[in-house]
């Protein structure tokens, strides 16, 4: 069945703002040749979405003759500002940018231990605001946040997890009430991290891929077919609950000590360091224990520091089962290793652990470090908001 004028100029114009995104700012005879339509209907869908304030003309395009053909058409960025945030135990990040997600501000601030829930609460919401008036934004329009834990999949909230902060459950409704025309939602850090990574980093070529998260916590995200994967509760990716070989117990449903994590956390890597004598000085703001920081020193060694290759053999030895065991299941073809632990590794590490899993897997698997670093999640939360404003502001009239 045709579709009614009504839903072709609906699927014209999200098309035409597409490409704007893609592109960056285009003639309306570049939109012609880029979307195929006539210029009659390419002439018709630019003067509809000027009149609603989505686009305007930002300048002229040197290839063509001063007049209405050399007219360059952008997406008005400041149509709507958005804000991103980086929830962990210790503080939080925070970036506001507007619609084409150009950052105009940012900032952190640590949040101690013996905070209190609400004044926890507090400082992160303070935060907000702060970095939203140094990026002149009236209102935001959409928030995301990534934070560790599990998503519900009914309520989209963050389910209750023992240690974890309270004032992480806590965040979502206080810059709701805050903020109440915005759209505010959270999502697991893993599976933003995965997004960046699948967008912008290390998996970009890659529609079917595994990001395996090594921090003071360690976790998955799955992407099969270009689509993050959240399992039917919200919980795939959980394989500090794997049970493994080479731990003292197995994990229960209440705790994944004896499982993967507690061979492959920042905890038990700390400890690993320490039986091959690896030393290194705690970076600024990581908290103890500083395994990031072990594992970066046995990486710059490597090849010259024999007790730093016995580490990393070691822990790539660890890393390559929960690894194993996931490919067996999925055969994603390519593993990205991240969070802190991940990204200090690099590829020394990396290569390490491609090199075990072509000895214990028959499913050919490349391993890459993460290209993102510390700011995947942040980026992920900061792209997932971006689509989600578009969704809304792109929408035809009367959805």
């Amino acid at each position: 069945m045709p579709a009614s004028p009504s839903t072709a100029r609906a699927i014209n114009d999200r098309l035409a703002l597409r490409l704007l995104q893609q592109e960056g700012p285009l003639t309306a005879g570049q939109l012609k040749q880029l979307t195929g339509l006539s210029r009659p209907t390419v002439a018709d869908l630019v003067e509809r979405l000027a009149a609603s304030g989505l686009i305007t003309v930002v300048g002229e395009s040197g290839e063509q003759r001063r007049g209405p053909n050399a007219k360059l058409y952008g997406i008005v960025a400041d149509r709507a500002h958005l804000a991103a945030l980086d929830v962990r135990t210790e503080g939080v990040s925070v970036v506001v940018s507007d619609l084409l997600g150009k950052v105009l501000a940012e900032a952190s601030v640590p949040i101690g231990d013996d905070a209190g829930t609400g004044p926890a609460v507090e400082q992160a919401v303070t935060l907000v605001e702060r970095v939203a008036k140094e990026a002149g934004a009236d209102r935001l329009h959409t928030v995301g946040i990534g934070a560790p834990g599990l998503i519900d999949p009914a309520s989209g909230e963050l389910r209750d997890s023992s240690g974890l902060p309270e004032w992480h459950r806590r965040l979502v409704a206080a810059l709701q009430e805050r903020f109440p025309d915005a759209r505010v939602s959270v999502e697991n850090e893993t599976n933003l991290a995965a997004l960046a990574e699948q967008r912008d980093g290390a998996a970009r070529d890659r529609e079917t891929f595994v990001l395996l998260w090594f921090g003071m916590g360690i976790g998955a995200a799955v992407v099969l077919d270009g689509t993050l994967r959240r399992g039917a509760s919200g919980g795939a990716g959980e394989i500090g609950f794997l049970p493994v070989p080479g731990t003292t117990g197995l994990p229960s449903a209440t705790d994944c000590d004896g499982g993967f994590h507690s061979l492959a956390a920042a905890g038990a890597i700390a400890g690993l360091a320490a039986e091959y004598g690896m030393t290194a000085p705690a970076t600024a703001h990581e908290p103890e224990p500083h395994a990031s920081a072990l594992v970066r020193a046995a990486a710059d060694r490597a090849g010259t520091d024999a007790s730093a290759d016995r580490f990393l053999d070691a822990l790539a030895d660890r890393v390559a089962l929960g690894a194993a065991a996931v490919i067996s299941v999925l055969d994603p073809g390519c593993v990205v290793l991240a969070g802190e632990i991940g990204r200090a590794g690099g590829d020394t590490l990396a290569a390490r652990v491609q090199s075990r899993l072509t000895r214990l897997s028959p499913l050919p698997t490349e391993v890459r470090p993460s290209m993102l670093g510390g700011g995947a999640v942040l980026r992920g939360a900061l792209l997932t908001a971006r689509e989600r404003a578009q969704d809304d502001l792109f929408a035809p009239p009367g959805r």
